[in-house]
């Protein structure tokens, strides 16, 4: 771990853990410490796949522990017309940001100053690429745009072996499973139709106009709390691109208020929140298992303790990054040796690039958490755009998110002089990908003008990797990032996918290779991509089938 002097106190700056969630209390537990440190099962992290793998192992009775390294963020007030910090979450507010919107940073992910403390929202600057993402109980559920959107076959196989993965099973049985439990759907009509979707409005017709097919996509989202927004019994939250640093209204389905608040209800399953995963070893002797060392810190970064687990089965649900981090420091340093060498390895970005529209005259309204979809999947790289409305966009501006089949190029390495591991990636593996998505939108800003809306002139619109100046950007591990990309902007994903992914590091359900135990059930199972579509279902339907495998064959079967 990385420690960090801000006003005289030590912060930890941890590296890894970007799917993972955080939690507000420091125990959710019928036990405390000295009563129990071993476990029949332990699961690193909350996004989708460890909220998934503490369900199904509360589910079957098997004394589970969810290590988390943040907070908790249950949804307080409701009600509009609050002060800012009555709410749980902090306002998406440039000129003022608030604590609650960065996790251990001394600036928020767009580089304004911000009090160090456990946010919701993590930056991560690594070599070639910046990775952003939630921090807290509910992971990347917390802050994502809650898209469910799942990817089509075809696609699907240029992906995942089809040897591996049946994507049939997964269709008919896990990605029903996952939608069953988040219950997503697109906007309805009537909200669609008020002042708040017009920019999702224009870019469905904007589409049509150009020549493509687009669609509505499902979002994990009630909507009834949202039409409460519209009527002004809610905090406007949705219906204001209110999303990445948390959704106050509560109308967000995240994990917190599914899976995991389920784990927690089948009496089986502790959580320990802000504990910070340092190492994972292996037991020697009879016992057979892992022990899992935490350093627990308050809420402002502080340590104000070490603690270790141990467990007989080990489920890594640290998100990407923070399971890959782990994984390969534990290879090199021997305290997981039998490690092959695919950890670290094959981990992309899923073709993650950004693209803001501006001169769009008095289009406006913000509503979210997304709205529609452009797919172009028999392109020779294939690829979409989804329209995403931020709450900082004035009118006349429009946030669109490009996803696409990318090879996955990055890879992890252990740096033995600092104790700590790098995520390299090399931007050239996106390049045709960028490319193809500038001809689709130089095509749409040809076709802008409509309704008796002429703005007087083409549109403009500006494509990147990212969108976050790369001056506004540093790390103790990386003050001058080397990371580069159109318009001098830092490359960035929000879904890093990869690094122990099937079929290499991994078998077809997850189990570690040269370990009996170590199981990994996130989105580092998947190499580089989900196939021109966000992640969150296919990482969840995985998980659902790995989990169903192993406490039927590994768990109740040893």
């Amino acid at each position: 771990m990385v420690y960090r002097a801000y006003n005289r106190r030590q912060f930890i700056q941890t590296a890894a853990f970007f799917s993972a969630g955080l939690a507000t209390s420091v125990v959710t537990s019928r036990k405390t410490l000295a009563d129990e440190l071993d476990y029949k099962a332990i699961v690193i992290g909350s996004g989708y796949g460890g909220a998934i793998a503490a369900l199904r192992l509360g589910q079957a009775g098997v004394k589970t522990l969810i290590i988390e390294r943040g907070r908790r963020w249950p949804i307080k007030n409701v009600k509009p017309g609050l002060n800012p910090e009555d709410y749980t979450f902090a306002n998406f507010n440039l000129v003022n940001p608030d604590k609650r919107s960065t996790w251990l940073s001394p600036t928020t992910v767009f580089g304004t100053p911000t009090q160090v403390y456990t946010g919701v929202f993590e930056t991560l600057v690594e070599t070639g690429i910046i990775v952003v993402g939630g921090a807290g109980y509910g992971g990347g559920s917390l802050v994502n745009n809650a898209i469910a959107y799942q990817p089509k076959k075809e696609i699907f196989y240029r992906v995942f072996d089809r040897k591996l993965v049946d994507y049939d099973e997964l269709d008919s049985v896990y990605y029903p499973r996952v939608r069953q439990m988040l219950q997503p759907s697109p906007i309805p009509r009537d909200v669609l139709n008020t002042k708040y979707y017009g920019k999702t409005r224009f870019f469905i017709e904007n589409a049509r106009r150009a020549g493509y097919n687009s669609f509505l996509l499902d979002l994990a989202v009630d909507w009834n709390k949202v039409r409460d927004e519209i009527k002004g019994t809610r905090v406007a939250s949705v219906i204001d691109g209110q999303h990445w640093w948390g959704v106050n209204s509560g109308a967000k389905n995240s994990l917190d208020n599914n899976y995991l608040r389920q784990a927690e209800y089948t009496g089986n399953v502790d959580v320990q929140t802000l504990h910070i995963v340092t190492e994972i070893a292996e037991i020697p002797g009879e016992k057979r298992g892992y022990r899992i060392s935490c350093d627990q810190i308050d809420e402002f970064g502080n340590v104000t303790g070490k603690v270790s687990f141990t467990c007989r089965y080990l489920f890594m649900a640290a998100g990407s990054v923070g399971t890959s981090k782990l994984l390969v420091k534990a290879k090199a340093k021997g305290t997981l040796p039998k490690l092959n060498q695919f950890v670290g390895q094959f981990w992309g970005t899923n073709g993650d690039n950004i693209t803001t529209r501006t001169e769009l005259g008095t289009v406006s309204g913000n509503g979210g958490t997304a709205g529609a979809v452009i797919e172009q999947l028999n392109a020779p790289v294939p690829f979409v755009v989804e329209s995403l409305e931020l709450g900082i966009n004035p009118d006349g501006t429009q946030t669109s998110l490009g996803l696409g089949l990318t090879p996955p190029a990055g890879r992890f390495e252990y740096n033995q002089a600092t104790d700590s591991v790098n995520l390299i990636w090399d931007q050239s593996a996106d390049e045709q990908l960028i490319s193809s998505t500038e001809s689709l939108f130089q095509n749409l800003d040809q076709y802008a003008n409509f309704n008796g809306n002429h703005y007087g002139r083409k549109p403009k619109h500006r494509g990147h990797r990212g969108m976050i100046p790369r001056q506004h950007i540093s790390s103790q591990n990386n003050p001058t990032p080397s990371a580069s990309s159109q318009n001098n902007d830092a490359a960035i994903t929000g879904h890093p996918l990869g690094g122990c992914v099937i079929g290499k590091a991994c078998d077809s359900y997850g189990r570690v290779l040269g370990y009996k135990g170590l199981y990994v059930v996130d989105g580092a199972l998947i190499p580089g991509s989900t196939a021109c579509t966000n992640p969150f279902m296919t990482i969840g339907a995985l998980a659902e089938r790995c989990m169903d495998k192993i406490i039927k064959r590994d768990i109740f079967k040893s």
